[in-house]
């Protein structure tokens, strides 16, 4: 096989090189011409916004890639992790009812009991405390007139 490649190469390099024809050369070269003008068109316009990103992330991520890949890698295992021990159950106090009426009046009634068996003498009801709404301030004005 390999002699039979010398033997066809010899036979091209007896055969004498012709030209091609002139009105040819002049199409093929106005296309190669045409085209480079393309390629120059479309690599100096606009290029794909994602393209841009691409290749300005790629920049900044140059000098370490692998420390970043693994870093990336971190942060998408512990988001994974987060995600997947998230308790979804609700909390008890969000979904417990108010209190009835009857359960409150139970409830104080207790209190009452409670306050009689440790020997308290004022059976005081154990009511919420009432918040303090602060009266009019009168004796301002006189100090001043």
């Amino acid at each position: 096989m390999n002699d039979e490649m010398n033997q066809f190469e010899e036979k091209l390099k007896r055969q004498p090189l012709r030209s091609a024809p002139a009105e040819w050369r002049e199409q093929i070269l106005t296309a190669a011409a045409e085209a480079q003008i393309n390629r120059r068109a479309a690599s100096a316009g606009e290029r794909p916004y994602s393209s841009t990103i691409w290749e300005r992330i790629s920049a900044l991520l140059w000098p370490h890639p692998v420390a970043w890949g693994g870093l990336a890698a971190l942060w998408i295992l512990i988001l994974g992790i987060n995600l997947s021990t998230r308790d979804e159950t609700p909390a008890l106090a969000e979904s417990a009812s108010p209190p009835s009426p009857e359960a409150m009046a139970e409830l104080k009634q207790q209190q009452l009991l409670m306050a009689e068996l440790m020997g308290q003498s004022d059976s005081r009801v154990a009511d919420r405390p009432k918040a303090f709404l602060p009266g009019p301030r009168s004796e301002s004005t006189e100090f001043w007139t």
